[in-house]
């Protein structure tokens, strides 16, 4: 997933707090007025604050935003480091998360929580 779609992501997950959410609408404001407000990734940014769980619907926004090519603008990259840093300022804002899959595998890191077995 690349960053800004990483990064809106993870801010719709903490738009409680008032920096992410300041952060969060600033970045969507920036990409709203620079492709406008009937654009398809606005469209996805929109249908994922509605169901910001959904996998399929963050897979969208990613591809809506690497077909517009949004990663590629500075302005839009420095709003989503932006809020990227208002996530990680946040207390437990800056995690790391691996997933896996198969019976040979190797997690490390501070903190890692290991689960076996199926998701109940």
């Amino acid at each position: 997933m690349e960053p800004i779609s990483a990064a809106i992501i993870a801010g719709l997950a903490k738009l409680a707090e008032p920096a992410i959410k300041d952060a969060y609408n600033a970045l969507k404001v920036l990409i709203t007025r620079k492709f406008g407000k009937e654009h398809e990734v606005v469209a996805a940014m929109d249908t994922l604050e509605k169901h910001p769980e959904s996998a399929g619907r963050g897979a969208t926004l990613n591809e809506e935003v690497v077909k517009a090519g949004v990663q590629t603008d500075p302005e839009i990259l420095k709003a989503a480091q932006a809020l990227i840093e208002a996530i990680k300022a946040q207390p437990g804002g800056q995690k790391i998360i691996q997933n896996v899959t198969g019976n040979s595998n190797i997690v490390a890191g501070r903190d890692a929580n290991i689960n076996y077995g199926p998701k109940k």
